[in-house]
């Protein structure tokens, strides 16, 4: 018997479905199942294939339903094709057992890859800094790229309309997407700390144009003074490297400072917390304990000044 309400359970996967204007390019394309092994990633694909609970119920839903949506591949010159979009469907689709992906199959050139590709995955909900930051960078010099034949004031003017055209395309303004593509220039580790929300966008941005050798050595002062840049702080060091003061010493020193939101925080290590409570009790178990005793303490404390 066919079930029911399929698209309905399903109509949460980006990764199976794709939006009303994908649909209408996809028609009267013709799908084909192509091997797993003729398909390949796309060149610098900015966007992590991660095995999480996303993907895993993407793998389910493929057991049970098979990909609904086919992948965008482009011919290669050496044989297969390139992923264009469906690297999560690609890759859900192994891990399900199957040897084969639907797809429709594009003549491209690189700069028009590119913008389909970016534009197919900026879809998702859940993007990282790193990824969004890469990707707008691509879509914009792909942009660029197909209009380098103007001529050079219009071309001023078409690399501004380029950075608004990227902004209206993903809901952002021109500045923001120039701010993120700034996370382009930050290291690994550091781009890394942004992802895991270790280091806030802003002072990420400020962070970036810093020069390498810098951005290794903040590292250091970071660990240094134990703490995470503000943006007050990320600024000033981005003034010492534009002045040539930008040194370790002074980024120690910067880090180092008791900024006012420490000032009114308490903290108390696990290590310590955990001598005081059993092994099975959880973060809240134990908050909640050490607020009911600090009642307590707080009524007795009154009944003994009230005698």
């Amino acid at each position: 018997m066919q079930k029911k309400g399929v698209n309905i359970s399903l109509a949460s996967y980006d990764d199976i479905f794709s939006t009303d204007e994908n649909r209408e390019k996809n028609k009267g394309e013709q799908i084909q199942e192509v091997p797993l092994s003729e398909l390949h990633p796309f060149k610098n694909h900015p966007f992590k294939v991660i095995d999480d609970e996303a993907m895993e119920k993407t793998v389910e839903s493929i057991r049970e339903y098979g990909v609904l949506t086919p992948a965008i591949v482009r011919p290669r010159e050496e044989g297969g094709y390139e992923l264009i979009s469906g690297h999560r469907r690609a890759h859900a689709s192994e891990l399900a057992g199957k040897e084969t992906l639907p797809v429709i199959v594009r003549n491209l050139d690189d700069d028009a890859a590119v913008i389909l590709m970016v534009d197919s995955n900026l879809q998702r909900e859940n993007i990282l800094p790193s990824e969004r930051a890469f990707a707008l960078k691509m879509k914009l010099d792909a942009i660029k790229h197909q209009g380098k034949r103007a001529e050079v004031t219009s071309m001023q003017i078409a690399q501004k309309l380029s950075v608004e055209k990227v902004g209206d395309d993903v809901g952002l303004s021109k500045d923001n997407v120039r701010r993120y593509i700034r996370l382009t220039n930050l290291s690994s580790e550091l781009l890394d700390m942004v992802d895991n929300k270790v280091i806030s966008f802003n002072p990420a941005v400020e962070l970036s144009y810093l020069k390498p050798d810098e951005q290794k050595q903040f590292i250091e002062a970071m660990d240094y003074g134990q703490t995470t840049p503000s943006l007050s702080q990320a600024q000033r060091i981005k003034k010492f490297s534009q002045e040539g003061k930008c040194t370790l010493e002074a980024m120690c020193a910067i880090m180092s400072e008791e900024k006012k939101s420490d000032l009114d925080r308490i903290t108390i290590k696990n290590d310590v917390l955990k001598k005081y409570f059993p092994k099975s009790y959880t973060p809240k178990q134990m908050e909640d304990t050490i607020i009911k005793l600090l009642d307590q303490w707080q009524k007795r404390r009154s009944r003994e000044q009230s005698l």
